[in-house]
């Protein structure tokens, strides 16, 4: 017998920072414009799941999306 993954919703989520900030997937070493966040709750308590960070590469493409939690911006070169 399978079991069921429980009931969930998506929303919008808070951005940790402006709208096309140029970040970095820290695994992938992938780069792009962070353009939203998206958050995963479960429907029984409303905990959060998980979040996803949406992303478009910085000179236009498709938008990819990696865990939230795996990004952070690239740093200015002096």
């Amino acid at each position: 017998m399978t079991q069921q993954k429980p009931a969930t919703t998506l929303n919008h989520g808070e951005l940790p920072w402006p709208r096309e900030t140029l970040v970095v997937d820290t695994i992938s070493e992938r780069t792009g414009l962070l353009v939203g966040v998206v958050e995963e709750r479960y429907k029984s308590n409303g905990k959060l799941h998980k979040r996803q960070a949406f992303m478009r590469p910085q000179g236009g493409g498709i938008e990819f999306d990696v865990p939230l939690d795996r990004i952070r911006p690239v740093e200015a070169k002096p």
